[in-house]
């Protein structure tokens, strides 16, 4: 069955760094567009981060511009989330998403939870 498991949450201080992993399995992993998404405390879930099957392009939401780095390896099925200079406004349970441009298929994974906090 579809799984997209993240991994590489947790708690760390302000400035500091995480890279958040998703391993995926179950589908045509390079045939998926992938992004990151998070969700904080009572906000609506937002893209932070996308990129394409081939990881030939990405995209970032202004908050992530020049501090979180989307990457992808197709042979080991994985998403990553480089993340640094964080600031506590970046904690939230940060989700994998994978689309399908061609069949329009979208999957989630479970969440990981980043805090940012002194």
């Amino acid at each position: 069955q579809v799984q997209l498991v993240e991994s590489g949450g947790g708690w760390v201080q302000p400035g500091g760094s995480l890279t958040l992993s998703c391993a995926a399995s179950g589908f045509t992993f390079s045939r998926y567009a992938m992004n990151w998404y998070r969700q904080a405390p009572g906000k609506e879930r937002e893209l932070v981060a996308f990129i394409t099957t081939t990881g030939g392009s990405t995209n970032y939401a202004d908050s992530a511009k020049g501090r979180f780095t989307i990457s992808r390896d197709n042979a080991k099925n994985t998403v990553y989330l480089q993340m640094s200079s964080l600031k506590p406004e970046d904690t939230a349970v940060y989700y994998c998403n994978a689309h399908s441009p061609y069949t329009k298929n979208n999957y989630w994974g479970q969440g990981t939870q980043v805090t940012v906090s002194s």
